[in-house]
């Protein structure tokens, strides 16, 4: 196994849940689409850094370092950092942080000390506290589809302006994970098709290579491993 993954839920009202992974060797794996994005501290060669890493639109081919050790929250749709918005992280292109110390690293003006997986809502409590991280209630309502008091268009406008990704792209995202996790617990094709809501296996075979970047044969086949997939 190239990399092994560990995650847990959260009480935080703003992270869906913290991760952390280590690399055993040097490869290459599947990096999947996430309508969803992370703060994510990485140590390698003993020297840490802290990345604010984006939502992804399509599969992609990530390089894995050996011996690298990479802690993470990822955070609720509708969470956003004003001063690093999701459309212009979006695709990789993510903001590593200068480090103030070997032990913080500079954010608005101030040195923040490396959270770690044991602390991380706490770290992010104090994020919330200053403002540097917010949460639009409103965009969590219109991807649940509750009715909203605005507009469609001001409904699409406020979804792309606060993740990056229309809610279009964000459902069609989701709904290819879920259909990931089904085929990967043994599920049929066509029964996949069905519970994950596609017109035909067309449908579906076309998302999965767009998405997690490997047909529906091939997951069910067992497939290569995946970045940070997990029952929602």
């Amino acid at each position: 196994m190239l990399i092994t993954f560990a995650d847990r839920l959260s009480n935080s009202p703003v992270v869906d849940r913290v991760w952390r992974s280590h690399s055993e060797q040097a490869g290459v794996f599947h990096s999947i689409a996430t309508a969803q994005w992370d703060l994510v501290v990485t140590r390698l060669q003993g020297r840490l850094s802290f990345t604010v890493h984006g939502p992804e639109t399509k599969a992609t081919m990530a390089d894995l370092p050996p011996e690298g050790e990479w802690f993470g929250v990822r955070f609720k749709v509708g969470t956003f950092m004003p001063l690093m918005r999701c459309r212009d992280l979006r695709d990789r292109n993510d903001v590593t942080l200068p480090n103030a110390t070997n032990r913080s690293f500079w954010l608005d003006g101030s040195a923040w000390e490396f959270p770690t997986f044991e602390n991380a809502e706490t770290f992010v409590q104090r994020l919330v506290r200053r403002g540097l991280i917010v949460a639009d209630r409103s965009v969590e309502g219109i991807i649940r589809g509750d009715l909203q008091d605005l507009t469609p268009r001001t409904e699409q406008r406020r979804v792309l302006d606060v993740t990056g990704l229309t809610r279009g792209a964000i459902c069609q995202i989701e709904r290819a994970r879920r259909a990931t996790l089904l085929l990967q617990q043994g599920i049929p094709i066509l029964d996949v098709v069905d519970r994950a809501g596609y017109y035909d296996q067309a449908h579906l075979t076309r998302s999965l290579q767009r998405f997690i970047g490997l047909t529906p044969a091939r997951l069910a086949r067992g497939g290569p491993q995946l970045s940070l997939l997990y029952n929602p």
